[in-house]
């Protein structure tokens, strides 16, 4: 491939851009993305892979199962919620057979290992959750009592914080798993994240977008994060932070796992947050809802972009202080992490 013409003085970029742009003077070593085997997981390697090679850097794909993709007869909460999804992918970067490892960002714990890092978050999808059925008048809007399948901790205690009249039933398995019982009627509807619906092409059968004021969705739905070990060579990190990471997507992110992470949340643990940009300020909305979904905190700070870590444990502390605490030892004497 041939370089990149430069038009600026080198001296003022970024290290990762001067180093990707030397990088495309000769060819590129192959990058080898470590992934889950859905068709969602596939779907965002794919969506990373493409990135990567349209700047000139050859990818292979590794498939790598995971402890939540072989255990599906129990919810995520009795399994554990660290690292349900990613620690055989991590094991796989500490062993050198994968480059990165391609997560849903909403799955990555709330601390990593000291010798790994997160090096690029892409472009967050719509954040919303939303209403999936075969009947379009569907809607929990309605008043009508039916059932929703979910095996998230937290959807479930807010639709018994906001819709009582809803039955959840527990539905675990990837996303064509519960798309298949929902037509094979175990749940009138199903519950999930937009991106992924989206994602997978199910669009059609969305009834019913939840307001994310409402519904506030997990820390980091919505966008990909790339994991890799910290001794990750100079010229593969540059290019991920020049072709994969989006900037804005990633101080957001940034401020939702450091409240994530002061909190210790998981899986089973029904935290959320949601933080937006505002031209150079981010606005951070985040909280905790108990299991039975009849103690619901949620507060919102704002802060200057650059901030953003700080801001994210502001917010943990504010919801600490406002009772949290004891919400979190409550939930955590009924679940086992």
């Amino acid at each position: 491939m041939q370089p990149v013409p430069v038009t600026c003085n080198p001296t003022n970029l970024q290290p990762y851009e001067v180093a990707l742009r030397s990088s495309l003077a000769t060819p590129n070593p192959l990058l080898r993305l470590g992934t889950r085997g859905s068709k969602l997981a596939l779907w965002q390697a794919h969506f990373v892979q493409n990135l990567l090679q349209a700047g000139g850097w050859p990818c292979e794909i590794v498939i790598i199962e995971t402890k939540g993709d072989q255990i599906l007869d129990r919810s995520l909460a009795k399994i554990g919620s660290k690292g349900v999804f990613t620690q055989e992918l991590e094991d796989q970067l500490r062993e050198g057979t994968i480059d990165v490892a391609v997560h849903s960002a909403k799955d990555l714990q709330s601390e990593l290992p000291e010798d790994l890092e997160i090096v690029a978050f892409s472009e967050r999808e719509t954040p919303n959750d939303v209403l999936v059925s075969r009947q379009p008048a569907r809607s929990l809007l309605s008043g009508e009592p039916f059932t929703v399948g979910t095996s998230s901790t937290r959807r479930v205690a807010m639709l018994k914080h906001f819709y009582p009249h809803i039955r959840p039933v527990d539905m675990r398995g990837n996303l064509q798993t519960r798309m298949r019982k929902l037509e094979e009627g175990h749940a009138d509807a199903l519950l999930l994240a937009y991106a992924g619906v989206h994602r997978m092409g199910y669009t059609d059968q969305v009834t019913q977008y939840l307001p994310t004021t409402e519904f506030t969705p997990p820390v980091g739905q919505g966008s990909i994060a790339v994991e890799a070990s910290r001794h990750l060579s100079a010229d593969k990190r540059a290019a991920l932070r020049a072709l994969v990471n989006h900037a804005d997507s990633e101080t957001c992110l940034l401020a939702e796992r450091a409240y994530l992470r002061r909190l210790q949340g998981g899986c089973s643990v029904p935290v959320f947050a949601l933080a937006t940009l505002h031209g150079d300020e981010i606005i951070l909305s985040g909280g905790i809802i108990s299991l039975d979904g009849r103690q619901l905190l949620k507060e919102t700070l704002l802060a200057p972009a650059p901030e953003a870590d700080r801001l994210g444990v502001a917010l943990a502390e504010k919801i600490l202080a406002l009772g949290g605490a004891q919400i979190l030892a409550d939930i955590r004497q009924k679940v086992v992490t």
